[in-house]
Protein backbone atom coordinates (compact mmCIF):
# COMPACT_ATOMS: atom_id res chain seq x y z
CA UNK A 1 0.00 0.00 0.00
CA UNK A 2 2.56 2.59 1.17
CA UNK A 3 6.33 2.17 1.02
CA UNK A 4 9.35 4.34 1.76
CA UNK A 5 12.77 3.31 0.52
CA UNK A 6 15.96 5.07 1.73
CA UNK A 7 14.20 8.42 2.14
CA UNK A 8 16.23 11.46 3.16
CA UNK A 9 14.73 14.82 4.12
CA UNK A 10 16.65 18.10 4.32
CA UNK A 11 15.42 21.41 5.77
CA UNK A 12 16.58 24.70 4.23
CA UNK A 13 19.18 22.82 2.15
CA UNK A 14 21.25 22.42 5.33
CA UNK A 15 19.70 20.26 8.07
CA UNK A 16 19.50 16.53 7.36
CA UNK A 17 16.52 15.41 9.45
CA UNK A 18 15.60 11.99 8.05
CA UNK A 19 18.44 9.67 7.08
CA UNK A 20 17.73 6.73 4.79
CA UNK A 21 14.37 5.68 6.23
CA UNK A 22 12.68 2.61 4.79
CA UNK A 23 9.31 1.34 5.98
CA UNK A 24 6.11 -0.16 4.64
CA UNK A 25 2.41 -0.17 5.47
CA UNK A 26 0.39 -3.05 4.02
CA UNK A 27 -3.23 -2.90 2.92
CA UNK A 28 -5.44 -2.57 5.99
CA UNK A 29 -2.38 -2.76 8.26
CA UNK A 30 -1.67 -0.58 11.30
CA UNK A 31 1.98 0.36 11.74
CA UNK A 32 3.44 2.25 14.71
CA UNK A 33 6.44 4.58 14.42
CA UNK A 34 8.01 5.05 17.85
CA UNK A 35 10.80 7.30 19.05
CA UNK A 36 11.78 10.16 21.30
CA UNK A 37 11.20 13.86 20.54
CA UNK A 38 13.35 14.98 17.62
CA UNK A 39 13.84 11.48 16.21
CA UNK A 40 12.33 12.47 12.84
CA UNK A 41 8.92 10.80 13.17
CA UNK A 42 6.75 13.82 12.35
CA UNK A 43 9.10 14.83 9.54
CA UNK A 44 8.65 11.37 8.03
CA UNK A 45 4.87 11.81 8.00
CA UNK A 46 5.16 15.28 6.46
CA UNK A 47 7.45 13.92 3.77
CA UNK A 48 4.75 11.39 2.84
CA UNK A 49 1.85 13.90 2.87
CA UNK A 50 3.76 16.67 1.06
CA UNK A 51 3.44 19.10 3.96
CA UNK A 52 7.22 19.18 4.31
CA UNK A 53 7.47 21.75 1.50
CA UNK A 54 5.59 24.31 3.60
CA UNK A 55 8.39 24.15 6.18
CA UNK A 56 11.31 24.66 3.77
CA UNK A 57 11.96 20.94 3.64
CA UNK A 58 12.24 18.51 0.76
CA UNK A 59 12.85 14.86 0.02
CA UNK A 60 16.37 14.81 -1.43
CA UNK A 61 16.70 11.09 -2.14
CA UNK A 62 14.83 7.81 -1.92
CA UNK A 63 11.30 6.94 -2.96
CA UNK A 64 7.81 7.19 -1.46
CA UNK A 65 5.22 5.10 -3.28
CA UNK A 66 1.49 4.56 -2.84
CA UNK A 67 0.40 1.33 -4.52
CA UNK A 68 3.48 1.48 -6.73
CA UNK A 69 3.01 5.13 -7.75
CA UNK A 70 5.49 7.78 -6.66
CA UNK A 71 3.99 10.59 -4.58
CA UNK A 72 7.26 12.46 -3.95
CA UNK A 73 6.85 16.11 -4.89
CA UNK A 74 3.07 15.95 -5.19
CA UNK A 75 1.24 18.88 -3.55
CA UNK A 76 -0.64 17.97 -0.35
CA UNK A 77 -4.10 18.21 -1.94
CA UNK A 78 -3.04 15.76 -4.65
CA UNK A 79 -1.71 13.36 -1.99
CA UNK A 80 -5.11 13.48 -0.27
CA UNK A 81 -6.86 12.84 -3.58
CA UNK A 82 -4.53 9.86 -4.12
CA UNK A 83 -5.70 8.35 -0.81
CA UNK A 84 -3.35 9.53 1.97
CA UNK A 85 -4.68 11.82 4.71
CA UNK A 86 -2.49 13.33 7.43
CA UNK A 87 -3.90 13.94 10.93
CA UNK A 88 -1.34 16.35 12.34
CA UNK A 89 -0.48 16.69 16.01
CA UNK A 90 -1.80 19.66 17.97
CA UNK A 91 -5.54 19.08 17.39
CA UNK A 92 -5.82 21.51 14.46
CA UNK A 93 -9.57 21.81 14.21
CA UNK A 94 -11.20 24.73 12.44
CA UNK A 95 -11.89 26.39 15.74
CA UNK A 96 -14.62 28.85 14.72
CA UNK A 97 -16.62 26.29 12.77
CA UNK A 98 -19.05 23.76 14.21
CA UNK A 99 -18.32 20.06 14.42
CA UNK A 100 -20.64 19.48 11.46
CA UNK A 101 -18.90 22.14 9.36
CA UNK A 102 -15.46 20.65 10.15
CA UNK A 103 -16.66 17.25 8.99
CA UNK A 104 -18.14 18.69 5.79
CA UNK A 105 -14.76 20.31 5.00
CA UNK A 106 -13.17 16.86 5.22
CA UNK A 107 -15.46 15.62 2.47
CA UNK A 108 -14.69 18.34 -0.08
CA UNK A 109 -13.34 15.79 -2.58
CA UNK A 110 -16.46 13.63 -2.58
CA UNK A 111 -18.30 13.48 -5.89
CA UNK A 112 -21.73 14.75 -4.85
CA UNK A 113 -23.85 16.16 -2.05
CA UNK A 114 -25.47 12.76 -1.73
CA UNK A 115 -22.08 11.08 -1.25
CA UNK A 116 -21.17 13.70 1.35
CA UNK A 117 -24.43 13.20 3.25
CA UNK A 118 -24.05 9.41 3.28
CA UNK A 119 -20.43 9.60 4.41
CA UNK A 120 -21.28 12.09 7.15
CA UNK A 121 -24.02 9.87 8.53
CA UNK A 122 -21.58 6.95 8.50
CA UNK A 123 -19.15 9.08 10.53
CA UNK A 124 -21.85 9.92 13.07
CA UNK A 125 -22.73 6.23 13.41
CA UNK A 126 -19.05 5.44 13.96
CA UNK A 127 -18.60 8.26 16.51
CA UNK A 128 -21.95 8.94 18.22
CA UNK A 129 -20.33 11.45 20.57
CA UNK A 130 -19.72 13.80 17.65
CA UNK A 131 -23.33 13.50 16.51
CA UNK A 132 -24.37 14.81 19.93
CA UNK A 133 -21.96 17.72 19.46
CA UNK A 134 -22.60 18.42 15.77
CA UNK A 135 -23.70 22.05 16.34
CA UNK A 136 -21.01 22.81 18.94
CA UNK A 137 -18.26 25.25 17.91
CA UNK A 138 -15.19 23.03 17.70
CA UNK A 139 -12.91 25.42 19.59
CA UNK A 140 -14.97 24.72 22.72
CA UNK A 141 -14.57 20.95 22.58
CA UNK A 142 -12.34 19.09 25.01
CA UNK A 143 -8.94 17.90 23.79
CA UNK A 144 -10.17 14.36 23.33
CA UNK A 145 -13.27 15.48 21.44
CA UNK A 146 -11.11 17.60 19.14
CA UNK A 147 -8.89 14.59 18.44
CA UNK A 148 -11.97 12.53 17.57
CA UNK A 149 -13.10 15.31 15.26
CA UNK A 150 -9.76 15.33 13.45
CA UNK A 151 -9.97 11.58 12.84
CA UNK A 152 -13.58 11.98 11.67
CA UNK A 153 -12.64 14.80 9.30
CA UNK A 154 -9.84 12.66 7.84
CA UNK A 155 -12.18 9.69 7.37
CA UNK A 156 -14.54 11.84 5.29
CA UNK A 157 -12.00 11.66 2.44
CA UNK A 158 -12.24 7.85 2.37
CA UNK A 159 -8.47 7.47 2.83
CA UNK A 160 -6.63 4.31 1.91
CA UNK A 161 -3.95 5.32 4.45
CA UNK A 162 -4.20 7.64 7.44
CA UNK A 163 -1.05 9.22 8.88
CA UNK A 164 -1.76 10.00 12.55
CA UNK A 165 0.68 12.07 14.60
CA UNK A 166 0.61 11.76 18.41
CA UNK A 167 -3.10 10.97 18.85
CA UNK A 168 -2.76 10.56 22.63
CA UNK A 169 -0.71 13.70 23.32
CA UNK A 170 -1.98 15.61 26.38
CA UNK A 171 -5.03 13.40 26.93
CA UNK A 172 -6.20 11.65 30.09
CA UNK A 173 -5.79 7.85 30.25
CA UNK A 174 -9.55 7.40 29.85
CA UNK A 175 -9.63 9.59 26.73
CA UNK A 176 -6.55 7.84 25.32
CA UNK A 177 -8.48 4.58 25.52
CA UNK A 178 -11.43 6.19 23.73
CA UNK A 179 -9.20 7.49 20.92
CA UNK A 180 -7.49 4.13 20.48
CA UNK A 181 -10.86 2.37 20.49
CA UNK A 182 -11.83 4.64 17.59
CA UNK A 183 -8.61 3.81 15.76
CA UNK A 184 -9.26 0.10 16.25
CA UNK A 185 -12.68 0.57 14.62
CA UNK A 186 -11.03 2.41 11.72
CA UNK A 187 -8.62 -0.49 11.30
CA UNK A 188 -11.46 -3.02 11.40
CA UNK A 189 -13.14 -1.03 8.61
CA UNK A 190 -10.04 -1.59 6.44
CA UNK A 191 -8.23 1.75 6.75
CA UNK A 192 -4.45 1.37 6.83
CA UNK A 193 -2.71 3.57 9.40
CA UNK A 194 0.80 4.80 10.15
CA UNK A 195 0.70 6.06 13.75
CA UNK A 196 3.45 8.17 15.28
CA UNK A 197 3.44 7.87 19.07
CA UNK A 198 5.46 8.37 22.20
CA UNK A 199 2.88 6.32 24.12
CA UNK A 200 4.53 3.05 23.13
CA UNK A 201 2.26 0.88 25.25
CA UNK A 202 -0.93 2.09 23.53
CA UNK A 203 0.68 2.05 20.06
CA UNK A 204 2.01 -1.50 20.34
CA UNK A 205 -1.39 -2.76 21.51
CA UNK A 206 -2.97 -1.21 18.40
CA UNK A 207 -0.34 -1.97 15.76
CA UNK A 208 0.43 -5.03 13.67
CA UNK A 209 4.02 -3.93 12.99
CA UNK A 210 6.29 -1.26 14.47
CA UNK A 211 9.47 0.69 13.80
CA UNK A 212 11.67 2.62 16.23
CA UNK A 213 13.44 5.81 15.08
CA UNK A 214 16.53 7.41 16.60
CA UNK A 215 18.46 10.32 15.11
CA UNK A 216 16.49 10.24 11.85
CA UNK A 217 17.10 6.54 11.27
CA UNK A 218 15.13 3.33 11.74
CA UNK A 219 17.06 1.42 14.40
CA UNK A 220 14.65 -1.40 15.20
CA UNK A 221 11.66 -3.04 13.53
CA UNK A 222 9.43 -6.04 13.98
CA UNK A 223 5.92 -7.15 14.74
CA UNK A 224 4.26 -5.26 17.57
CA UNK A 225 4.40 -8.41 19.71
CA UNK A 226 8.15 -8.80 19.07
CA UNK A 227 8.92 -5.20 20.00
CA UNK A 228 6.74 -5.42 23.11
CA UNK A 229 8.98 -8.29 24.25
CA UNK A 230 12.24 -6.57 23.26
CA UNK A 231 14.31 -5.69 26.34
CA UNK A 232 15.45 -2.33 24.94
CA UNK A 233 11.91 -1.26 24.01
CA UNK A 234 10.61 -2.43 27.37
CA UNK A 235 13.29 -0.46 29.19
CA UNK A 236 13.36 2.74 27.15
CA UNK A 237 9.72 3.07 26.06
CA UNK A 238 7.60 0.96 28.41
CA UNK A 239 9.56 1.75 31.60
CA UNK A 240 10.02 -1.91 32.52
CA UNK A 241 13.41 -3.48 33.32
CA UNK A 242 14.60 -6.96 32.42
CA UNK A 243 12.90 -8.37 35.53
CA UNK A 244 9.52 -6.86 34.62
CA UNK A 245 9.70 -4.15 37.27
CA UNK A 246 8.78 -0.51 36.67
CA UNK A 247 11.61 2.02 36.67
CA UNK A 248 12.01 5.77 36.38
CA UNK A 249 12.70 7.13 32.90
CA UNK A 250 15.23 9.47 34.51
CA UNK A 251 17.45 6.42 35.03
CA UNK A 252 17.60 5.72 31.30
CA UNK A 253 20.67 7.10 29.48
CA UNK A 254 20.20 8.14 25.87
CA UNK A 255 23.79 7.26 24.93
CA UNK A 256 23.24 3.70 26.16
CA UNK A 257 20.23 3.35 23.87
CA UNK A 258 22.19 4.58 20.86
CA UNK A 259 25.13 2.33 21.73
CA UNK A 260 22.93 -0.75 21.92
CA UNK A 261 20.91 -0.11 18.79
CA UNK A 262 23.34 1.63 16.49
CA UNK A 263 26.45 -0.32 17.45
Amino acid sequence: MLSLNNVEVVYSDVVLSVRGVSLAVGRGQTVALLGANGAGKSTTLKAISGLITGQYGKVTSGSIQLEGRSIVGMPPDAVVAAGVVHVMEGRRVLRYMTVDQNIIVGGHLLASKQDLARRKEWIYELIPRLKDLRQRVSGYLSGGEQQMLLVARALMARPAVMLIDEPSLGLSPQMVESIYDLLRRCSADGTAMLVVEQNAHAALELADFAYVMEGGRIVLEGTAAELARNDDVREFYLGVDAHGERKSFREVKHYRRRKRWLG
